[in-house]
This record gives C-alpha cells, sequence and structure tokens, in this order.
C-alpha cells in the first residue's frame, strides 16, 4: 500500500516541482529586470546630483559650501615655500598628495605663485572629482585660494574628450582662444559665458607649452565682476586657472593676480 501511494503521488510531485521551477525563474526574471530598471534610475539620479552640483558651484566653491578633505585653512606663508624670483610670494606646487586627480594621474602637476597670507579653501566633494576619477565626465575643481581684501582663485580641470576627439590634443589642436573660452567660459564666470564680456586674448609660449589668457569683465558673473583665466592642454586633460575680484578687491589687487595668472604653468 505503501508503494503504490508512493507511485500515484510522485507524479504530481514532478508536475508540481516544475511549475514551481517555472515560476521562480519567471519571478528571477522580473526581479532582474526591476534591479536593471533601479541601477539605470540611480546611474540618471547619480548624473542629475552631479550636474546640479556644478551649477551650484559659485555658491559652494566661493561661497564655502560642504567641506571635503585636505585644505590648509591657515595662511599658505605658514607652510609654502618664498619665491626665489620674487620674495613677496610663495610659491605652490601640487603634488598627488593635493588632488585625487593628481593622485589618478588624469592631471599633471602645477604651479603657480600666491601671497603668502592667502589661504587654501575646500573643495566641495560634488566638484572635486573624488567620486569620478579616475574617468570623469565632466570639469571639477582641483584647488582654490582666497584673501577677503584681494581676491579669488581656482583651478578646474576638463577632459580633453569633452572639447576634442583627438587623443593628447595640444591647446592649438583644440581651436583658437575664442573658441576654448566659449567652452569653458561658465567655469570662470560661475553661471554664464557672453562674448561681449571678453577684453582681451593673448597666447604665451611656455617651451612645448602653450597656454591661452584671457581678460574678462564680467558684471553678471557669480565669481566677481573682473575675472582672468589662463587654460593650456596636456595629456589627457585641459587645466583653467582663473583668478577673480569684485570690483574693490580689483581696484587694489589687479597687479597682484595679474603676477599669479602669469606664474600659472603645468
Amino acid at each position: 500500500m505503501a508503494s503504490a501511494s508512493l507511485t500515484l503521488l510522485s507524479p504530481l510531485f514532478s508536475t508540481t516541482w516544475k511549475s514551481s521551477l517555472k515560476l521562480r525563474r519567471i519571478s528571477n526574471a522580473n526581479h532582474a529586470s526591476m534591479q536593471e530598471n533601479i541601477d539605470s534610475k540611480r546611474q540618471v539620479q547619480r548624473r542629475e546630483i552631479f550636474i546640479k552640483g556644478l551649477t551650484m558651484l559659485p555658491a559652494v566653491v566661493f561661497g564655502g559650501g560642504a567641506p571635503i578633505a585636505e585644505a590648509r585653512e591657515v595662511e599658505v606663508g605658514s607652510y609654502l615655500p618664498p619665491s626665489a624670483a620674487d620674495p613677496s610670494f610663495v610659491v605652490f606646487k601640487a603634488s598627488p598628495k593635493d588632488t585625487p586627480a593628481l593622485r589618478a594621474g588624469n592631471v599633471q602637476p602645477y604651479q603657480f605663485l600666491i601671497p603668502p597670507t592667502w589661504k587654501q579653501t575646500r573643495v566641495a566633494n560634488i566638484l572635486s572629482g573624488n567620486y569620478c576619477q579616475p574617468k570623469c565626465a565632466e570639469p571639477w575643481v582641483e584647488v582654490k585660494f582666497e584673501d577677503e581684501k584681494q581676491g579669488k582663485v581656482q583651478v578646474v580641470a576638463s577632459p580633453l574628450i569633452r572639447l576634442t576627439n583627438k587623443p593628447n590634443a595640444s591647446i592649438e589642436e583644440i581651436g583658437n582662444p575664442e573658441k576654448l573660452i566659449a567652452s569653458l567660459g561658465p567655469f570662470v564666470t560661475g553661471n554664464s559665458y557672453d562674448p561681449d564680456e571678453l577684453l582681451q586674448t593673448s597666447v604665451e609660449k611656455r617651451g612645448q607649452q602653450t597656454y591661452y589668457k584671457y581678460v574678462l569683465e564680467t558684471p553678471f558673473a557669480l565669481t566677481g565682476s573682473h575675472n582672468l583665466a589662463k587654460a593650456t592642454a596636456k595629456g589627457s586633460t585641459v587645466v583653467l586657472f582663473v583668478a577673480s575680484a569684485n570690483d574693490k578687491q580689483w581696484s587694489t589687487s589687479q597687479e597682484t593676480l595679474r603676477a599669479m595668472l602669469d606664474s600659472f604653468q603645468v
């Protein structure tokens, strides 16, 4: 009797098990599809957050937003060496310990002169490139310094691929000075760029490296009503140095800001 019962139940058990397995496979497929949709939505959300962060660049970069890591909010003269060429300045030389992009090798070391009374300020994580190295799709802020009486400076890096499809292109191969500033102008002003704001362009050669230099009068810029900029391309990145001041600061510090701009090199 026990054997007969087993013979009768076995086909039913087999059919039930197969149905259960089929349902489980359908469920797994539906779950995988739902997970793909969730992952896709998360990627879109991350990009939206990043873009929103870039649009907030002036408020965070120049207004002091959420802090991240390494920045010494003390006078730079307390830890940077004096310039041999001009003892009224100290020398900032960026090294891999300074930024995520330098550690990843996406930016070549750069340097510039800075008055000893200035302070390095923190860069918000959303703008630092910390979360997207080694492959960032949009420009990021490397470092920034400021002085309440004289103005602000920052270094912005942009992936070369954003400006040209040619690998390791020189700045001349990207285009003329006007073409480059049309693409990077919003990262100078903090909001928008109007070609009428461009007062002067010039080209500077240092060895094999070419630099484009700009003088802008930007009455509606969030960075300041006066902006100086200098850009060059090296490796896979375009590096942009920006010095900004309001009218009051500009009247007394424009020569200092110009000296800082002239000293910038990669």
